[in-house]
C-alpha cells in the first residue's frame, strides 16, 4: 500500500508510513524550474510521496526559496512541527480561520525520518503559503 503526502492547492495532507527507521530519498518527475503547477517527490521503497499543486509554487521554489542544504534537517523538522501543529489548530476552527485555506488536517510525525527533501519541500511550501496568503502560523517567517 502506498502512503501519500499531498499538498494540493491549499490542501495539505500528510499520511505517514510505519517504516520510521529509514530516510526518504527524493525522485522528481519533472524539474522544479518548470512552469508546471505540480511538484512531486516520491520514494516507492519507503512508500512516501509528496505532491504539491499550487499555482506559482514551483516557480517560487526555483527562484526564491533558500537553496537545499541552507537549513539543517533538524531546523526544517522543528519548523514543520510547529507550523503544522498551528495549521491543525486552524483546521479545527473553521469559523475563526478561512476554511478554504485550512481544509484538511496534516498527520506529521517528527519522529519519522521523512528525509531532507520531503522536509525541505514541506517547509518551503509553508513559507510560500504564509507569504502568499498573508497568514502567520507561528514565529518568524522568511519574507521570500
Amino acid at each position: 500500500m502506498k502512503n501519500h503526502i499531498y499538498i494540493a492547492g491549499i490542501i495539505l495532507a500528510i499520511i505517514t508510513s510505519c517504516n520510521s527507521s529509514k530516510s526518504v530519498v527524493s525522485q522528481s518527475d519533472q524539474p522544479l524550474s518548470s512552469q508546471s503547477d505540480t511538484v512531486r517527490i516520491a520514494n516507492d521503497q519507503l512508500e512516501y510521496e509528496v505532491i504539491i499543486i499550487d499555482p506559482g509554487f514551483s516557480t517560487w521554489l526555483a527562484s526564491r526559496a533558500f537553496p537545499r542544504s541552507y537549513h539543517s534537517e533538524s531546523y526544517l523538522v522543528s519548523k514543520n512541527t510547529i507550523w503544522i501543529s498551528e495549521w491543525n489548530n486552524r483546521v479545527l476552527q473553521p469559523f475563526r480561520y478561512n476554511s478554504n485555506l485550512y481544509e484538511m488536517s496534516i498527520s506529521y510525525d517528527p519522529n519519522i525520518n521523512y528525509g531532507y527533501e520531503v522536509n525541505y519541500l514541506i517547509y518551503n511550501y509553508l513559507v510560500y503559503f504564509q507569504n502568499t496568503y498573508k497568514q502567520k502560523l507561528f514565529g518568524y517567517v522568511p519574507p521570500r
